[in-house]
Formats: C-alpha cells, sequence, structure tokens
C-alpha cells in the first residue's frame, strides 16, 4: 500500500530541483559542473523528507539518475501517488472559522484536488475579501482580509514567484499592552492575485506561517 508522504509544497520543490537539473543536463558540458547540480538537487529534495524510510529515500534520490525529458516526466508522475491531501473540511467547519461573516460565501469544496493545496483561499467578490485556511498544529485557522488587485507584476510574499499580485491586509489581533479598546493594525503583504497559481508555485510555508501567526496572535 501507498502511503502518501510528500505536501503540496515539498513536490513543488522537488518540480523546481528537477526542472533545474533537467536544464542543466540540456545545457552544460562540463561534468563536475552537472555532478555538482546533481549532488544540490538531491541535497535540498532530501532535506525535506529527514524521516523517510529506506524506500522513500530510494524513491526520492532517483532524481539524480534521470537523463531524459520523459525519465523526469516519469518520476514526477510516479511521485504525484504518494502526495497527502489538504486535511478534509466541511463547509460548517469553515464557517466556524469566520463567526462574523453570516453569508459567508464559500468554494466549490467538491471541486477543489486537494493534493494540490498547501493553503484554501477564496475570494468574496461582494465583500471585496480574501479568506485563508490553513493547518497548524492539527487545526484549522481562518484569516480574512481585503482584496485589491494590485494591477502589476512582482514577487509573491508567500511563493516568492514573480505573478500577478493582489494586496492582502488583514487586521492582527495582537494588542500591545496599555493600547485602548480601538486599536488596531493592519498587515499587509502583496500576494498571488490567484491562488490556485500560488499553490503551484509555494515551496516553502515559513513566509504564510509567520503571516498567519502574527495576524492570529
Amino acid at each position: 500500500m501507498r502511503e502518501p508522504f510528500i505536501r503540496n509544497h515539498q513536490y513543488n520543490e522537488i518540480k523546481k530541483q528537477a526542472g533545474i537539473l533537467q536544464h542543466a543536463l540540456g545545457t552544460v558540458v562540463d561534468l563536475k559542473i552537472l555532478e555538482s547540480v546533481k549532488y544540490t538537487a538531491e541535497s535540498k529534495i532530501m532535506e525535506m523528507f529527514p524521516a523517510a524510510t529506506a524506500e522513500q529515500k530510494q524513491m526520492l534520490e532517483a532524481v539524480s539518475t534521470l537523463r531524459t525529458k520523459e525519465d523526469f516526466a516519469k518520476y514526477l508522475r510516479d511521485l504525484e501517488a504518494y502526495l497527502t491531501e489538504f486535511p478534509a473540511i466541511t463547509a460548517k467547519q469553515i464557517q466556524k472559522l469566520f463567526p462574523k461573516n453570516k453569508k459567508l460565501r464559500l468554494p466549490d469544496l467538491a471541486a477543489i484536488d486537494y493534493r494540490y493545496v498547501t493553503y484554501l483561499s477564496w475570494i468574496d467578490i461582494a465583500s471585496n475579501k480574501l479568506f485563508i485556511v490553513y493547518p497548524i498544529n492539527g487545526q484549522f485557522v481562518g484569516v480574512e482580509g481585503r482584496y485589491n488587485r494590485a494591477n502589476k507584476k512582482n514577487y509573491c510574499f508567500v511563493c516568492n514567484r514573480f505573478e500577478e499580485l493582489a494586496l492582502f491586509s488583514a487586521i492582527t489581533k495582537k494588542r500591545p499592552a496599555g493600547t485602548s479598546p480601538d486599536y488596531y493594525k493592519a498587515i499587509g503583504n502583496y500576494m498571488c492575485a490567484k491562488s490556485d497559481d500560488c499553490n503551484k508555485n509555494i515551496t516553502n510555508t515559513t513566509a504564510l506561517e509567520k503571516f498567519i501567526d502574527a495576524v492570529i496572535g
């Protein structure tokens, strides 16, 4: 039985490293440089899986043996069978994360392929808000904020890829000691205008988790 162990962002990093290696094989002549690229690709992949079993290690380390375009395609295709899904969540659970939004409009949860989701996100056009759901320590957390298309391309703070951006600003729940009850602080960052693009790009969850922690306290 295949036991899923690769998260979406890890799979994206594997694809990234495989792509770098594939490009090097087609453009680099120096064997020492090629060996260095192979070593780096394998190392960056393996460091994401310190608890990998012997079988899992063998499967992942095979990246350094790939040669042809077909080899790389098969390697990535085979790994898809080991993708872990975003934790199951119901509409009711999501609504409880945003109790102040009585008329919360949800995405079509049944239409989502949760293997390729690091964070669940959708836009409510009526309220011009972006909603994010993310699992932390076995619990779901929800973050909502204003969403404004930036009409420009730059680097997303979540996935660090050059994409069409939107400004996402959320009010933090953290209050410095001694502040008045009316105190509030908004935290804003530019992120991919389309969360589908962001989920395809993200290779590290650190920036996203840091932002969520700053908002929810």
